[in-house]
């Protein structure tokens, strides 16, 4: 009997974490996170990882798994996700909102040549400088194309898609071939949501938890890598303006609960061009329709 391997994906703040632990429990198996920055040890508040009762409850891949001072990426996930897969009877649930580590895993990614390093520093260097004004304007004149379809609002993808045009010629469209990967196991996708102003107080009461708990100290404690591509980051990078006197500490935790909202929106932007997602109240008991 082939294998079904369980992915619950949806915004941040809906409850996904606590929908995987209890469904996990239920069906005696492990969790993948599918989260672009909970692997690294260094984040903690920031990225809401999972309570300490959580990671007890169920075992947890890519979680505190890296340093930032490693390169993470969504060919690193596919490989470690697919061999995590394959080793555990049960196949572990996964759970996370980076559309792209779960559209790795599930189809595969197109492959791109390797990357010039001196380019790759430069263009990171450049928008540690310049910003992401800079980023977006290199973009829309280099290449056109990922700039009308690209998300432009993300530094990591923009800077990605410079790095390739830079090293290759090619636009980093050119290689999305499409091309979906055989996997030897089934997939279901069940998608978390909240009316939006539930999901707006979510969001809100979390970063307000999240105050509470200590992140500033935490993004102080950051402040040497604070030019990792893991920190450019919502939550870290309005409180390091704010540690450099750009703008008030009120401020910066209101530009992270904005933040956070216009992240929520492009997670169920990318997650609603999938057709296969089935659709659910996170209160619903997710064993109730397995």
């Amino acid at each position: 009997m082939t294998p079904t391997v369980i992915i619950i994906v949806g915004p941040t703040a809906v409850g996904k974490t606590a929908a995987a632990v209890r469904l996990a429990q239920r069906l005696h198996t492990k969790i993948i996170s599918a989260d672009s920055r909970q692997c690294y040890k260094e984040l903690n508040i920031g990225v809401a990882k999972p309570s300490p009762e959580e990671l007890r409850a169920v075992h947890h891949y890519f979680i505190d798994s890296h340093s930032i001072r490693e390169e993470v990426n969504a060919a690193l996930f596919e490989e470690l996700a697919l061999q995590w897969t394959t080793e555990n009877s049960p196949p572990p649930i996964m759970v996370g909102g980076t559309g792209l580590y779960i559209k790795a895993f599930a189809e595969g990614l197109d492959e791109i040549p390797p990357i010039d390093p001196d380019i790759r520093l430069q263009v990171q260097q450049q928008y540690e400088q310049s910003g992401l004004t800079w980023l977006q304007e290199e973009i829309r004149q280099r290449d056109p194309g990922f700039y009308a379809a690209g998300e432009i609002l993300n530094p990591q993808r923009g800077m990605r898609a410079l790095e390739v045009i830079l090293s290759t010629g090619q636009s980093i469209l050119s290689y999305r071939t499409r091309r979906r990967r055989q996997r030897p196991f089934r997939i279901r996708k069940i998608g978390l949501q909240l009316p939006k102003e539930e999901l707006h107080r979510r969001i809100h009461d979390r970063v307000d938890r999240m105050m509470d708990k200590g992140l500033l100290k935490e993004v102080e404690s950051l402040a040497p890598y604070r030019g990792n591509n893991a920190l450019q980051t919502v939550g870290y990078s309005e409180l390091f303006d704010y540690l450099d006197g750009k703008i008030p500490l009120e401020k910066a935790v209101e530009e992270i609960k904005t933040n956070t909202r216009r992240y929520a929106k492009r997670q169920m932007t990318w997650f609603r061009k999938d057709s296969c997602i089935e659709w659910v109240n996170p209160e619903q008991p997710l064993e109730t329709i397995i």
